[in-house]
């Protein structure tokens, strides 16, 4: 039988993205068990609350009401995945092995979502002074984060 061996860059690739993952799929897990049971907010501090809240479209409840928005959404998403692993696969670069992973890591979780549950599970939530912000979650921040990485990486 025949060892595949990966490069140490391509381990790295694979295992940030299984880690995020991960996380993002373990907490939606314990956020879902728990509010399937519970209907009070948890207040972790005075800025940050742990809610459920069904996402239907995309960020800040976007494209909501369009019909076959899931298959739409998700099909979407999988075409980037595809885009970022040629583009990973493509420059090689050491520096980009974070960000990329981070955005496919993130993307996937929220498939997973939308397959599962029909929608995205978001839970995070922030507000202060007045101000509220959508709620998010895992796989939100790592998209985000993987994004601005990219924007700062000369050669991604």
């Amino acid at each position: 039988m025949k060892k595949i061996l990966l490069k140490p860059e391509t381990q790295r690739f694979l295992f940030f993205i299984t880690l995020i993952l991960f996380l993002d799929q373990i907490t939606k897990y314990a956020i879902y068990s728990y509010f399937s049971s519970h209907e009070e907010i948890i207040k972790v501090l005075p800025f940050l609350n742990l809610v459920l809240v069904w996402n239907y479209g995309i960020s800040f409840g976007m494209l909501n009401d369009i019909e076959q928005g899931q298959l739409i959404l998700s099909t979407l998403a999988i075409f980037i995945i595809i885009l970022l692993i040629f583009w990973y696969q493509k420059t090689r670069n050491s520096q980009s092995v974070l960000p990329i992973a981070l955005i496919i890591s993130g993307a996937v979780g929220n498939i997973i979502d939308r397959t599962n549950y029909g929608a995205v599970l978001d839970f995070i939530d922030f507000h202060a002074f007045g101000w509220h912000y959508p709620a998010f979650n895992i796989a939100d921040s790592a998209i985000v984060i993987g994004a601005f990485m990219c924007l700062f990486i000369k050669k991604v």
